[in-house]
C-alpha cells in the first residue's frame, strides 16, 4: 500500500475515533449519577447537592487522588473511599435493621433472620429513590442513622480526634487533613454520593448500579455484571485474532532488508548550531528532576509501612505523603516531557539544516519558562497541601488533587502556552525539511504532527472547573493522560527512532516511512477509543464497557511485536564499528521495545478486560503496570533520546560508556525487581482478597498492614536501591560531561543538515 493511501486511512481513523469518543462523552454526561439533595423520609435534610460538590473540592484540597481513591482512581495506602463508605454504611444499616425488626444485634440472630435482614438491606441500598423534579434522594430513618454513624467516622478521621491517630498513621494522613468542620461535613456528603452511585440501580435497570456494580461488595449484591463478563471474553478473542493477523502481516510483507551501513558515521561531521547547544541545560535538568522523582518515590513507598515518618524521622509534618506522591508522579511527567522537548529542539536544525533567526533565544526562554512552571507549581502545591489558603487558591495555584494533572490552573495554562511555544520553535526549524521532497519527509511530518498533538491535547487539562461532575473530570483527565501515553507518545517515539536510524543509514528511509505510518494507524485505531478502559466504573453507561473492552484489546496488538522491533534494533547496534558510539542510546531503544511488550502489553492487558479490572482497579497491579509502562517505555525512551543528543553536543572521547552500562543495567534490573518482586505479588494478594471478600477489604488496614503485605512492600527496597544506583550513575555521567566544557562541539557558522 502506498504512503498516500496510508495517510488517508490515518486521517479517517483519527476523525472517526475522536467522533466516537466525543459522542460517548456526551452519553457519559447524560448518564452520570445525579448530584442531589439527600432527604430523610418525612424528616430533615441530610445533605444538599451543593455540599456534595463542596465535598469533592474538599477531598481534592486534602490530597484527592493522592489520598486514597474514589471509584478506584487514586493512591493505594488509604482506602478507596467509595468502597470504604459503602461497606461501613451497609454494616451500620444492617445493624439498624436487625434491631428494628428483631430487637437484637445482627450477630445474635439465627440464620433465617439474618437472611431476612440481608434481603431488607439489599432492597434498601439498591432502590433508586431519586426524584428528578425535586433533585432529591430519599432515605429511610434507619439508613439516615447509618449514614450519620459513618459520617461521624469520617468527620473525626479527617480532623484531629485522638482515637483515630493510629488509623491516620496507617492511611499516611496528617492530623486535621481538613481543619474546617464544614469541609469535613461536605466531604462526607461527597463520599456518601460516590458510594450511593456505586450501589443504587440505574433508572430502568435491575441489579445494575450507576458504576456497573463496582466495587465488589457482596453485602449489597454488587457483583460483576453480565456485560462485563461477555465483553471481556470478546476482548480476549479479538486480542488473539489481532495478534495472529499482525504476525501474519509481519511475516508476509516483503519490505526491503536493512541497507548496508555506511563506512563512517554520517552524523560525525554535523556541527551543533547555537540553538542545539542551548539544549544542553535541558538534559542536565532532566537528570536532576529524575533524581528528585526517585527520592520522592522512595519516601512515598516507605509511607506504606510507616505512615507519618521516614525511618523514624517525622518528615510528614513538612512533607506529607500526599505531597511526596504528587511530586513523584508530577516530576515523572516533567522530566520525560523535558527530555522529549529538548530532543525535538535538538534534531530539528539537524534534520533541516536550518537555524531560524532568534532560535537560540526561543530555546533559552522556553527553558526558563519550564523551570518557573516546575518550581512554582511545586512550591504552591506544597503550600496548598498545608490547608491554609482555601479552595480557590488550591484550584488556581495549589493542586487539583488529580494524578498526573494535579497542577493549579495558573500553572496548567503556563505549561500549555509553553507547549505551544515549543511547537512553534519546532515547526519553524523543521519547515525547510517539510517543504523539500525527500524520502524522510513523511517521517519528519509524523514527528511534527505527533508533537502538535502532544501540545494541543494538553488543552484537555483546562476543561474542568472546581465543581465539574466527577465523572466528567475523569473523562477529560484521561483524554490527556491516556491519549498522551497510549497515543501520541507512541507515535512520537516510533517516528523519532525511525528518523534517527534513517539518518544513521541503518534503515531505508522509504520503508521506515511506510512502516511508521502503518504503525501509527494501528496505535491510534486501538489507542484513541482504548481511553475508555479507564472509565468502566466512573458512572458511565454500559456502552463504554463494550467499546473500551474491544479497543483496549486492540491496543495490545502492536505492542506484542515491539519486542521484536527491539531485537532488530539490537542487531543494528552491531552493524558497523562506528555504530558502537551509539550503542547505549540504541540499547535504551531496545529496552523500550521490551517494556512495551511486557509492561504496557502483558501487564496492561492483565488488568484491562472488564472482568479483571472489576476486581483489581485501585490495587497494586495498577502501579505495577504504570511503573513498567511509563518509565519502562517513555522513561527509557527519554533517556535514550537524551544520550543520542549528548553524543552530538560533546566530543565523542569524553563519553564514559562504562557509566552508561551501569546506568542501563541498574535502571532495567531495578525496575524489574521492583515490579516483579513487590508490586505484582502485592497486587495478586489484594486481588484474591477483593474476589473473596470485597474491594473494601483489599484496601483495608487489616490487609495493607498485614505481615505479608508489609513484607512485600519491604521487598521493593532491593529493587529501589539498584534502580537508584542506575540514576546515580547517570548523574555521574552527566557531571563528567559538565567537567569537559572544552570538549563541547563548536557552533556551526553555516548550519547544514546531516546527510
Amino acid at each position: 500500500m502506498g504512503t498516500t493511501r496510508l495517510w488517508k486511512w490515518l486521517g479517517i481513523i483519527f476523525v472517526m475515533s475522536f467522533a466516537t469518543l466525543g459522542w460517548l462523552g456526551r452519553e457519559i454526561y447524560l448518564a452520570a449519577p445525579p448530584i442531589a439533595n439527600v432527604q430523610v423520609m418525612e424528616g430533615p435534610q441530610l445533605f444538599t447537592a451543593e455540599q456534595v460538590e463542596d465535598g469533592q473540592r474538599a477531598w481534592r484540597a486534602a490530597g484527592g487522588q493522592q489520598l486514597g481513591s474514589v471509584w478506584g482512581h487514586g493512591a493505594y495506602v488509604a482506602p478507596d473511599w467509595s468502597a470504604d463508605w459503602l461497606h461501613r454504611e451497609a454494616v451500620a444499616l444492617r445493624s439498624q435493621l436487625a434491631r428494628k425488626h428483631f430487637n437484637a444485634a445482627y450477630d445474635k440472630l439465627d440464620p433465617a433472620n439474618q437472611a431476612a435482614v440481608d434481603a431488607m438491606l439489599k432492597r434498601e441500598m439498591r432502590a433508586n429513590t431519586y426524584d428528578k423534579a425535586t433533585n432529591t434522594v430519599t432515605v429511610s430513618p434507619e439508613r439516615a442513622a447509618a449514614i450519620a454513624e459513618v459520617q461521624k467516622h469520617y468527620v473525626d478521621l479527617f480532623g484531629n480526634s485522638p482515637e483515630f491517630a493510629k488509623l491516620r498513621e496507617q492511611y499516611a494522613m496528617p492530623e486535621n487533613a481538613l481543619p474546617s468542620i464544614e469541609s469535613r461535613t461536605a466531604l462526607s456528603a461527597f463520599f456518601f454520593w460516590s458510594s450511593w452511585s456505586a450501589a443504587t440501580d440505574r433508572p430502568g435497570e435491575t441489579g445494575m448500579s450507576y458504576t456497573s456494580n463496582w466495587p465488589h461488595e457482596p453485602l449489597v449484591d454488587n457483583e460483576m455484571t453480565t456485560s462485563s463478563a461477555v465483553w471481556s471474553m470478546v476482548s480476549i478473542i479479538l486480542l488473539i485474532a489481532g495478534i495472529a493477523a499482525m504476525v501474519w502481516w509481519h511475516t508476509a510483507k516483503r519490505d526491503e532488508d536493512d541497507p548496508s551501513p555506511p563506512k563512517a558515521d554520517p552524523l560525525f561531521g554535523a556541527k551543533a548550531t547555537a540553538s542545539m547547544l542551548a539544549t544542553r541545560k535541558y538534559f542536565f535538568t532532566v537528570i536532576g528532576l529524575f533524581l528528585v522523582q526517585i527520592g520522592m518515590g522512595a519516601i512515598a513507598a516507605h509511607y506504606a509501612v510507616e505512615g507519618t515518618a521516614f525511618f523514624g524521622i517525622p518528615i510528614s509534618e513538612i512533607l506529607p505523603y500526599t505531597q511526596a506522591r504528587t511530586i513523584h508522579t508530577q516530576f515523572g511527567i516533567f522530566w520525560i516531557a523535558t527530555a522529549w522537548l529538548a530532543t525535538g529542539l535538538y534534531i530539528a536544525p539537524l534534520l533541516s539544516g536550518h537555524e531560524p533567526k532568534l532560535q537560540k533565544l526561543g530555546v533559552d526562554a522556553l527553558f526558563w519558562a519550564l523551570i518557573i512552571v516546575v518550581v512554582g507549581s511545586t512550591l504552591t502545591g506544597w503550600l496548598g497541601a498545608l490547608q491554609r489558603a482555601g479552595y480557590d487558591f488550591n484550584f488556581w495555584f495549589g493542586s487539583h488533587g488529580l494524578e498526573f494533572t494535579g497542577m493549579g490552573r495558573f500553572w496548567q495554562i503556563l505549561l500549555f502556552v509553553g507547549l505551544l511555544f515549543w511547537l512553534l520553535l519546532l515547526g519553524r526549524a523543521l519547515w525547510p525539511a517539510l517543504k523539500k521532497p525527500s524520502e524522510t519527509r513523511g517521517l519528519v511530518a509524523m514527528v511534527f504532527l505527533s508533537a502538535g498533538c502532544i501540545g494541543l491535547f494538553y488543552a484537555a487539562a483546562l476543561t474542568w472547573g472546581q465543581k465539574t461532575h466527577y465523572a466528567m473530570v475523569e473523562y477529560w483527565r484521561w483524554w490527556l493522560v491516556h491519549l498522551w501515553v497510549e497515543g501520541f507518545f507512541e507515535v512520537f517515539a516510533t517516528a523519532v527512532i525511525g528518523l534517527i536510524f534513517a539518518r544513521l543509514g541503518l534503515v531505508r528511509a522509504a520503508s521506515a516511512n511506510r512502516a511508521i505510518i502503518a504503525e501509527t494507524i494501528v496505535f491510534l485505531f486501538g489507542g484513541i477509543l482504548g481511553t475508555l478502559h479507564h472509565l468502566y466504573w466512573t458512572g458511565t453507561p454500559t456502552s463504554v464497557i463494550a467499546v473500551g473492552a474491544v479497543f483496549s484489546a486492540l491496543e495490545v496488538v502492536p505492542l506484542a511485536l515491539l519486542g521484536l522491533e527491539g531485537w532488530h534494533n539490537y542487531q543494528r547496534s552491531k552493524a558497523a564499528p562506528w555504530v558502537q558510539a551509539y550503542r547505549w542510546p540504541i540499547l535504551f531503544f531496545v529496552a523500550v521495545g521490551f517494556w512495551n511488550t511486557v509492561g504496557a502489553g502483558l501487564l496492561g492487558f492483565a488488568i484491562n478486560p472488564p472482568a479483571s479490572l472489576y476486581y483489581v482497579q485501585g490495587l497494586n497491579l495498577t502501579p505495577a503496570h504504570g511503573h513498567a509502562a511509563l518509565f519502562g517505555v517513555y522513561g527509557m525512551l527519554g533517556i535514550g533520546l537524551m544520550l543520542f543528543c549528548l553524543r552530538g553536543l560533546f566530543a565523542r572521547s569524553v563519553h564514559a560508556d562504562r557509566l552508561l552500562a551501569l546506568t542501563f543495567w541498574g535502571l532495567n534490573g531495578g525496575l524489574a525487581m521492583m515490579v516483579f518482586m513487590s508490586l505484582v505479588p502485592a497486587g495478586i494478594v489484594q486481588a484474591i482478597a477483593a474476589i473473596d471478600v470485597g474491594l473494601w477489604y483489599a484496601r483495608s488496614p487489616e490487609l495493607i498492614h498485614s505481615a505479608l503485605m508489609e513484607t512485600l512492600v519491604w521487598l521493593r527496597v532491593p529493587g529501589d536501591i539498584v534502580f537508584s544506583f542506575g540514576g546515580i550513575f547517570l548523574a555521574l555521567y552527566a557531571l563528567r560531561l559538565l567537567g569537559k566544557t572544552d570538549s563541547v562541539a563548536q557552533v556551526a557558522q553555516t548550519p547544514r543538515a546531516a546527510e
